[in-house]
């Protein structure tokens, strides 16, 4: 969906959207209701499930595209074949009228591990699997003698494929809702979003009233969400781009993969957020030349810039930008020819033209060029997508592999077992909604939970309102369905109920107001809330039992991992190495954060119980902090990219030779900065005080930091002392005496101007980045002994002497 950025054109965004998601989830459900209430009666007959068609229905068609339909009906028959032979087997092999309540539900257990452990299945394709099963096996118990072992998995094979059909119609009546003109509208209105911000940044930068470019970079953070809503819009609709090329290929837009090029457009803005945040002070001046004539030159390039970010993806691929518009806006920091000796606000400057730069520098997507690829990467996929058939069924047994496996064999087990001893009517309500939610990922239990139980609750008492209201008129019933899914489409997109929620209060309103013969719809509803409780209720069970460890304990996990990666990053930085070697670890780092990002938002929402409540704080000041850190590194990779570039452009001298020196202050920087990481990384397991205290005195270890191994008292803030000038600030002025020093050298060289002030930008923005490394490693600092300070009240804590203590203790 689109997300327009001011809040009017946004307001009608989203009701177009959940009207148009609504009205297509509402025509699908009608298809199904007319097939299994209207239709012939052999296809009724065969329509033996038409509640399952239902849940079908909004397992594939919610929120879909025509691509992610036709990749539905894949997944579809994918589960179907999982699902319907084994049963027809086993129901033919045992007879439905020798199952007991045991047997059924240890079936159903056993064939819900078999579809879950292959590696690589669509969570869609499981959730149908699943779903089958619980049909299969627990209406073929309560029907006993009854069950034919053929026929009966047939139809429920019939009643899942009237469902995929019934998604498909609606995504293509009256039109089609493609893909690929999701991302093209999606793509048109980032570029036009990066564009805005782009002039915001420029304006801010250059403005002279300082109330003006703060109003410019509050107005940029908002479309900052924009931009970020809109990529995630992208990548979503490109995988479903490819199941539209066979049957639509008339209809394929003029590039294929453009969410990458367009990803690569944030890093620079992002840059330059990063640097008009960290000054202190509007007008901002800059070093080495006229400042308002270069402003001005500035102003006038950025329209260009913007012209040059359009064009990148036009509807018409005959539009080109020259080479030349580029080259005139870089040549325009020729005049940058000093580096600042201090480290305040002109640093930030040098990083925001740094940042610029790189925006130009980095190469923009060739539209023909990406047709070529685009195709050829595509016919691979698809290609190999069907080849991963095969291997998804191969099991390379693993831990990570066999626990959701078993949490869901028993899950949906226990819930099959107690659902079927408390109502054997209704028994499988309880196991169903277990499977159609299952999820591979860990989740927040209890809040995932509360949220499926209060959507089951609220989708149930609307469909026994809407039927005692319409009891004669069906038609209207399945009208009424219309403004319920309206809502719903809210409530997924809500904080408060999120996709779990809302879908189940669609499946809830659908499986009474779309069926007829199924009881008092107020009997059917409670005993539909009782038994969807008794399954939520197995589930969480099992999930304590299974995977007993909090999310809470998880954060300090993840924290600890990420505080290594960190240290890994900061390691591998140097002017003598290859950027790749950071970028690689960058990567890593940035998984690790994601992951703590995870955990601190599943921690919030878990119970406490007895346990310590969580410090959501002090967390989400360190995430804050690392989350900055990951960006400072990769834009630190890119200025030691450019340098090696730079230093492969002069002629008739070693540019190596000359950043030797600099190499002292890197390492200097590696030294206190990566120690001061590390010592973080260990006191971030601390269990208490208390506990380290007993294992020294068990241990009988002395911890003098004046014996043996101890970190350097100066890495940690305030240990120095007050008189004493703090040693990340001396290696700071260092770098940047020593930057200005090889700047100078290049002063006798009239011919390479143009190299002597890439020179400045790259040494510039590498400065920056070191000094911000360092002031967000004193923040991970004090978040640390806050969070060591809660979790040990009443003590003075001291990181150096703590640090100390656990060097004796492990060293």
């Amino acid at each position: 969906m689109s997300t327009p950025s001011n809040s009017p054109d946004r307001a009608r965004a989203v009701w177009r959207w959940s009207l148009a998601s609504a009205f297509r989830t509402g025509l699908a459900c009608g298809i199904v209701g007319c097939a299994s209430l209207y239709g012939p009666a052999s296809l009724r007959h065969r329509i033996a499930f038409p509640a399952f068609s239902y849940v079908t229905v909004i397992l594939i068609g919610t929120d879909a595209t025509a691509g992610d339909a036709l990749y539905g009906c894949w997944l579809a028959m994918y589960a179907t074949v999982q699902t319907v032979g084994p049963a027809m087997l086993s129901l033919w092999l045992i007879g439905p009228a020798r199952f007991s309540i045991g047997t059924i539900s240890v079936a159903a257990a056993l064939a819900a591990f078999t579809v879950v452990i292959p590696e690589g299945t669509h969570l869609i394709a499981k959730r149908i699997a699943l779903g089958q099963i619980v049909i299969l096996y627990v209406v073929a118990f309560i029907n006993g003698v009854h069950t034919e072992p053929i026929m009966h998995p047939l139809n429920v094979a019939v009643s899942t494929a009237i469902g995929v059909l019934a998604s498909i119609l609606a995504l293509l009546l009256p039109y089609p809702r493609l893909a690929c003109w999701e991302v093209k509208e999606n793509c048109k209105l980032l570029v036009e979003n990066a564009s805005e911000r782009l002039k915001l940044y420029v304006k801010a930068f250059c403005e002279q009233d300082s109330a003006l470019a703060l109003s410019s970079i509050s107005q940029s953070k908002s479309l900052a969400i924009a931009g970020t809503k809109l990529l995630q819009s992208i990548k979503r609709y490109q995988g479903s781009m490819k199941w539209e090329r066979f049957p639509l290929d008339f209809l394929r837009p003029s590039y294929k993969n453009p969410g990458a090029k367009l990803q690569e457009l944030e890093i620079p803005l992002k840059g330059m957020e990063m640097a008009l945040n960290s000054m202190t002070s509007f007008p901002v001046r800059m070093l080495g030349g006229e400042t308002t004539k270069e402003k001005l030159k500035l102003e006038d390039h950025v329209n260009l810039t913007v012209e040059q970010i359009k064009n990148c993806f036009p509807c018409d691929n005959s539009l080109t930008v020259p080479e030349s518009k580029a080259e005139t806006i870089i040549q325009s920091f020729q005049t940058l020819q000093t580096i600042p000796t201090n480290h305040n606000d002109h640093l930030s400057s040098l990083f925001f033209l740094f940042c610029i730069n790189l925006l130009h520098c980095k190469p923009l997507p060739n539209p023909k060029q990406e047709n070529k690829e685009g195709a050829s990467n595509n016919s691979r996929k698809q290609e190999s997508h069907f080849k991963n058939v095969w291997s998804n069924c191969t099991m390379n047994v693993n831990t990570k592999r066999v626990l959701p496996a078993v949490k869901c064999s028993l899950s949906l087990g226990f819930a099959t077992l107690f659902g079927l001893l408390y109502s054997k009517e209704n028994g499988f309500w309880s196991a169903l909604p277990v499977a159609i939610s299952f999820a591979a990922a860990r989740e927040a239990t209890f809040k995932v939970a509360n949220v499926k139980a209060q959507g089951t609750v609220l989708g149930s008492v609307y469909g026994a309102i809407g039927c005692f209201v319409f009891e004669r008129f069906l038609p209207i019933r399945f009208l009424s369905l219309l403004p319920w899914f309206i809502l719903t489409s809210f409530l997924r997109r809500s904080r408060m109920y999120g996709q779990a929620g809302g879908l189940s209060a669609a499946i809830g309103a659908v499986l009474i107001l779309g069926r007829k013969n199924f009881g008092p719809p107020s009997e059917f509803a409670m005993a539909r809330i009782t038994e969807t409780f008794i399954g939520l209720s197995c589930s969480i069970m099992v999930e304590l039992i299974l995977q007993p460890t909090r999310a809470a304990s998880l954060a300090k996990i993840h924290l600890n991992k990420s505080l290594g990666s960190l240290f890994a990053c900061i390691g591998s930085i140097s002017l003598d190495s290859n950027k790749d070697n950071v970028v690689d670890k960058q990567k890593i780092l940035k998984l690790e954060v994601s992951e703590l990002k995870k955990s601190i938002g599943e921690a919030e929402v878990e119970p406490n119980f007895w346990f310590l409540p969580f410090y959501s704080g002090c967390y989400s000041k360190l995430l804050v902090s690392l989350s900055k850190m990951v960006d400072l590194l990769l834009f630190s990779a890119h200025a030691v990219g450019f340098l090696e570039q730079e230093s492969q452009k002069v002629e008739g001298i070693s540019l190596k030779g000359y950043l030797n020196k600099l190499s002292d202050d890197v390492q200097l920087f590696k030294e206190m900065v990566g120690g001061l990481i590390k010592c973080l990384e260990d006191l971030s397991l601390l269990k208490s005080l208390t506990f380290l205290d007993k294992e020294l005195e068990n241990k009988n270890i002395n911890y003098d930091p004046e014996l043996g191994k101890s970190p350097n008292p100066k890495m940690f803030s305030g240990i120095s002392g007050s008189d004493e000038e703090d040693e990340m600030e001396k290696i700071m002025n260092s770098f940047l005496q020593d930057s200005n020093e090889v700047v100078d050298k290049f002063q006798e060289l009239e011919e390479n101007e143009k190299q002597k002030s890439q020179l400045v930008l790259c040494l510039g923005a590498l400065g920056f980045c070191m000094k911000n490394l360092i002031k967000e490693a004193r923040e991970i600092e004090k978040g640390i002994q806050e969070l060591i300070q809660y979790e040990n009240p009443g003590n003075d804590i001291s990181l150096h002497e703590i640090s100390c203590k656990i060097h004796a203790l492990y060293n």
